[in-house]
């Protein structure tokens, strides 16, 4: 076992795809990496999987037979909260795929994929969801207050609904605030990926800004740093 995968051993994983010689490939992939892998070939039978096993991630084909990949992540997510899910798709256009990702889906694939990089995709997922043997003590910055070690953000005391990477996203930048991050560096640090579609972090951020700020048209927390990338404003009056 190498150490990719040496912390994410027996997690489960549901593979929904209707297409049996894809799904077949990225079981066989995902058994050897060490997960607990189930399979479903449909939108409904997805969801039923969901609610009896409850998976610590999915890969997620968008055209399925019955409800398509959106709408059972748009089920899931109003069911179950959120889950890390790896979106598969023969649909190429960049925004079909930012579609996804404005639902608050992790992370997106196009078909024809590397079986080989979708293990690496699920295991990061998969390692940012494992809690930490030695849990982080949660800190204040301004409105707002991070318990990492619980998945806890709150604002003024309120708690922030948010799906895995947003958490990841905005954990990273409370630990970070007021220097000027950019795409690239967002990918490594948050991701996982050495590289990337930039786009993704641009639909976190917006995402992040609807819930964070009064005026997400026109933010004073989470600025953007033109040509360059983001910064966390760690002091801005309530």
């Amino acid at each position: 076992m190498n150490s990719a995968t040496a912390d994410i051993t027996d997690r489960r994983v549901l593979v929904v795809d209707d297409d049996p010689a894809v799904r077949d490939v990225v079981c066989d992939y995902l058994d050897a990496a060490g997960l607990i892998v189930d399979r479903a070939a449909d939108g409904f039978s997805a969801v039923e999987a969901v609610r009896r096993t409850r998976p610590d991630a999915i890969v997620l084909d968008r055209m399925l037979p019955g409800i398509d990949g959106l709408e059972v992540y748009r089920r899931l997510r109003a069911e179950v909260g959120p889950i890390p899910v790896v979106m598969l798709s023969a649909l190429g256009a960049t925004d079909q795929r930012i579609d996804g990702l404005e639902l608050g889906i992790d992370d997106y694939l196009p078909k024809p994929f590397s079986p080989r990089e979708l293990v690496l995709r699920v295991s990061a997922l998969l390692r940012r969801s494992v809690d930490d043997t030695t849990p982080e003590a949660p800190f204040r910055l301004g409105r707002f207050w991070l318990d990492a070690s619980n998945h806890l953000v709150t604002l003024d005391g309120e708690p922030l609904v948010l799906s895995m990477r947003e958490f990841d996203l905005l954990a990273y930048l409370l630990k970070h605030p007021d220097r000027v991050l950019s795409r690239d560096q967002l990918l490594r640090a948050v991701w996982g990926w050495e590289f990337g579609d930039r786009s993704t972090v641009t639909v976190h951020v917006r995402r992040l800004r609807e819930k964070v700020e009064a005026d997400p048209s026109n933010p004073t927390t989470l600025q953007t740093v033109w040509g360059v990338g983001y910064r966390f404003v760690s002091e801005v009056a309530a």
